[in-house]
């Protein structure tokens, strides 16, 4: 087999302590290469069982990974799928693995690519790619050979955002609708508490909860929903989010990748950050205007929220505005251009010496 066209194997995992956010990354760019016909290999350690269904509606063979990253005796599994599979690229998204780690990765053969959005390391890897507008450039360091892929041109963002886009082009009618979306790591449940003070606010008509059904408090959601009068829905499915896209007037985040995706259809965002680095991404959206970070959730009262809703319900050139820099700084083709770079570097002419596969050359 050609390793150039060999499949690409995902090592990621998604559990209750770490986070699912590296899972579903990485399930935007399996999205990406499969266009372009790749085959997606995923080796994971997944809790709950159930996200294994959530890979293989995406067309995904998945292994299951016998401990989560980092663990004794995981780079040795690891190394043992690479060559089973023949991969012609790792892609490891998470925060458990070290640089000797990714050296060991290469020495296997195969292009090495990271998500990270830390810059915690000195990067051996071939490829890096943060889908976060932080850290920049400067913070990233890198050993002699590795590219980076930064910046709002690189976020990732799934196809229903892109399809939305061109239907939300003007602001839809009132009444007020809010959309809390905060993301794939609520660890702490913010999404039912910002939901409940929401429902207080007299200028907020409905309120749609988007959360993965391994949530946390996605039981509590229903309940909330069901004693609601109609005000409080929650979605969970694809196709019904689609619909919502193009219907709120404003959404509720954490900065994190689903900020960026309704930056792509122009949803004007209030931002509560539960991490450093989604921090850090929500300062920079806001220094661009398309969203307003309040800051971490954990220190934002009810009063504070209130007002700032109600600012944005009374100012509809604010709101406009918001779309207005967001559909200008965030197009949706990211998974595509990381596609693209990793295509690039494993067709490339120092890549197919490093595999065997360089091109004869014909005498004159």
């Amino acid at each position: 087999m050609d390793a150039t066209r060999g499949p690409i194997l995902f090592r990621c995992d998604g559990t209750t302590e770490h986070g699912w956010e590296p899972l579903y990354q990485c399930l935007s760019l399996a999205a990406a290469l499969q266009r372009r016909r790749r085959g997606t290999q995923f080796f994971s350690y997944l809790d709950p069982l159930s996200l294994a269904t959530v890979i293989n509606r995406g067309n995904n063979d998945w292994t299951p990974a016998e401990q989560p990253m980092g663990a004794p005796g995981d780079l040795e599994a690891t190394i043992a799928q690479v060559r089973k599979r023949e991969a012609a690229a790792v892609v490891l998204a998470g925060t458990n693995y070290t640089a000797d780690y990714v050296r060991e990765l290469k020495k296997t053969g195969a292009l090495v690519m990271c998500f990270d959005s830390t810059a915690d390391m000195k990067f051996p890897a071939d490829l890096v790619v943060n889908p976060l507008l932080y850290p920049s450039r400067k913070a990233f360091r890198v050993e002699p050979g590795c590219q980076l892929l930064l910046g709002h041109r690189y976020a990732l963002c799934r196809g229903i955002f892109r399809r939305q886009r061109t239907i939300r082009a003007v602001e839809p009618p009132m009444p007020f609708r809010a959309l809390v979306a905060m993301g794939d790591d609520d660890l702490a449940g913010e999404a039912i508490t910002r939901t409940e003070q929401l429902l207080e606010m007299d200028k907020v008509s409905k309120v749609t909860v988007t959360a993965r059904t391994h949530h946390p408090r996605y039981d509590d959601m229903l309940d909330l929903a069901d004693g609601s009068k109609g005000r409080v829905e929650v979605v969970t499915e694809t196709k019904e989010l689609m619909t919502r896209l193009v219907r709120v007037h404003f959404a509720l985040t954490s900065g994190d990748a689903w900020s960026a995706e309704l930056c792509v259809v122009g949803v004007p965002q209030l931002i509560l950050s539960q991490t450093r680095r989604h921090a850090g991404n929500a300062k920079r959206l806001d220094e661009d205007g398309v969203a307003t970070h309040l800051g971490s959730a954990d220190a934002v009262t009810f009063d504070q929220l209130k007002e700032a809703v109600d600012l944005l319900h009374d100012d509809a050139m604010e709101r406009k505005s918001m779309t207005r820099c967001a559909r200008n700084t965030f197009d949706g083709r990211g998974p595509d251009r990381i596609v693209n770079g990793l295509e690039i570097m494993l067709h490339g002419p120092a890549r197919k010496r490093a595999t065997g596969f360089a091109p004869l050359k014909i005498a004159a």
